[in-house]
């Protein structure tokens, strides 16, 4: 680099990809080769890995200036404790960078991986950067190298990559393990026997590995359940590839599998939890009515068992009967599982002593009820019902009866099912009521699709509702005395107050 002409010099970080140096690509080592000062970091006993990977570039005549770290391990004498004592270090270091630059020297400062992932780098960037001409050069990541280490593909298609830090707490490890498809877990060290006990927790122990030193000639790739916990250093990761291509094992399956009821909310796949995309990617068998499993992008090896709507029971008998054979079965239903939905037949058919080994759980959804109360504000604030129209299950005497009970209690009512192709008669019905019973400019809210492509929201009211608006894969909110729907310049909005005064008789 010419500096004569220059009245500062430029700074350079320089990623230098995960450890062997033929990693590193031809603008790094044209950089590392005409820099005047090579700055790098390192730990208390001088030796620097990066400069290591480096050395090949490097010509006679550069300045060397060696950032050693103060504290590595976060426990230090400083008065403001393990944190002050790197920020006293980074604003030394940036200042040590800053005189060579003020003199016109161009600094290429290593950064081991890239500079912007993980990388002490940016402390100097952040401190440097508005006053010197800089300049990033990119580097391959350690979270690249150890997944090419393991040889299976990282993720695919619709997955998604998380990167955790193993330093984080351990509910908050194994939580977010749960929600991710793809895994890479940096800064293992000391961490690693609270790492491999969040993989056991999130059921993932049995797909991880363990990289070590990836890309050099010292690497190791390992199942995680093969490490010796005593001899993880910190240049080391864990690897989680997604199910797409890494499916748990199947000598990781119990002898009698278990059932676990989702749901995928209304709609759309935005309002499907990553707990339950988390269960589905961990399936083994996915059962559910057809029209909600051509929702679910199935991975290589899963058995889809699809079915009419008017079949819950044999459904759940199904799903119960593949567990007890070794299978983990996802039944699933749209919206909130428990809610007029597959969580009832399941549990109620896995009381039977045929399946009482079968462990069951449900895992919670979005409820329809509650996706359109948002579309329009609040009209589920207070206290409100939830009545199916369906007679499939019960009569109409008693679905009648309850919706005269929650008018006279001056309830909310959130009516699931109004109607279908088959059942056109029953919301007829219930407008009569409403007219019978209620105000003529009670609001009445019609959502159908909603969150999908379709969606389409009405606020109306009781006296200008149409039956004609509604088939299956609608949802109706009725507002009770204290429901009240406000114009605004911003947009009309529903909201039934939390505070309540009982209504004149």
């Amino acid at each position: 680099m010419d500096s004569q002409h220059n009245p500062a010099g430029k700074l350079w970080a320089v990623g230098l990809g995960p450890g062997d140096s033929e990693l590193v690509t031809f603008k790094a080592a044209r950089v590392i080769g005409a820099a005047d000062v090579i700055a790098f970091h390192c730990a208390g006993h001088g030796r620097s890995v990066a400069l290591a990977v480096a050395e090949p570039f490097l010509r006679d005549g550069q300045i060397h200036e060696r950032l050693m770290y103060p504290v590595t391990t976060g426990t230090t004498a400083h008065p403001a404790g393990y944190r002050g004592a790197l920020d006293e270090f980074y604003a030394d270091a940036s200042e040590r960078l800053a005189r060579h630059l003020r003199a016109g020297r161009g600094v290429a400062l290593l950064a081991e991986g890239d500079p912007l992932f993980y990388s002490s780098y940016m402390h100097m960037h952040k401190r440097l950067c508005a006053e010197f001409d800089t300049e990033i050069i990119p580097g391959v990541t350690s979270v690249s190298a150890s997944a090419t280490a393991t040889g299976i593909p990282l993720v695919e298609g619709e997955e998604t990559l998380t990167v955790l830090a193993a330093t984080m707490p351990s509910d908050e490890l194994v939580r977010r393990l749960r929600d991710s498809d793809a895994v890479a877990i940096m800064k293992l060290g000391r961490t690693f026997p609270k790492v491999l006990a969040a993989l056991d927790a999130a059921g993932l122990a049995d797909r991880a590995w363990y990289v070590e030193r990836a890309s050099t000639p010292q690497q190791v790739v390992m199942p995680v359940r093969d490490v010796e916990p005593d001899s993880v250093p910190y240049f080391s990761m864990v690897i989680v590839p997604g199910p797409l291509n890494n499916p748990a094992p199947a000598s990781a399956e119990p002898a009698v599998g278990e059932v676990v009821v989702v749901g995928l909310g209304p709609g759309t796949g935005r309002w499907t939890t990553p707990e339950v995309r988390s269960e589905l990617s961990r399936a083994t068998d996915l059962v559910g009515y057809k029209t909600y499993l051509a929702r679910v992008l199935p991975r290589p090896g899963q058995r889809l068992h699809a079915s009419d709507n008017q079949v819950e029971s044999e459904r759940a008998c199904m799903a119960l009967d593949l567990a007890k054979r070794g299978a983990r079965v996802a039944v699933v239903s749209s919206g909130d599982p428990g809610v007029f939905a597959m969580a009832a037949a399941v549990v109620e058919v896995a009381a039977e002593p045929a399946f009482s080994d079968v462990p069951v759980r449900v895992v919670p959804g979005v409820t329809a009820a509650n996706a359109v109360a948002a579309a329009v504000g609040a009209p589920l604030g207070h206290d409100y019902a939830v009545i199916s129209l369906s007679d499939r299950l019960k009569s109409w005497d008693v679905i009648e009866r309850r919706l005269h009970a929650a008018i006279d209690a001056d309830l909310v009512i959130a009516i699931y099912n109004p109607g279908s192709k088959s059942r056109d008669w029953q919301v007829t019905t219930l407008r009569d009521i409403l007219l019978q019973r209620l105000p003529a400019d009670r609001p009445v809210i019609v959502g159908r699709d909603v969150g999908g492509p379709e969606q389409r929201v009405t606020v109306t009211t009781a006296a200008g509702f149409d039956p004609a608006t509604v088939d299956m894969r609608t949802l109706l909110i009725i507002g009770s005395s204290t429901t009240t729907v406000v114009q605004r310049a911003a947009g009309q909005a529903v909201f039934t107050s939390r505070r309540y005064v009982s209504p004149a008789l």
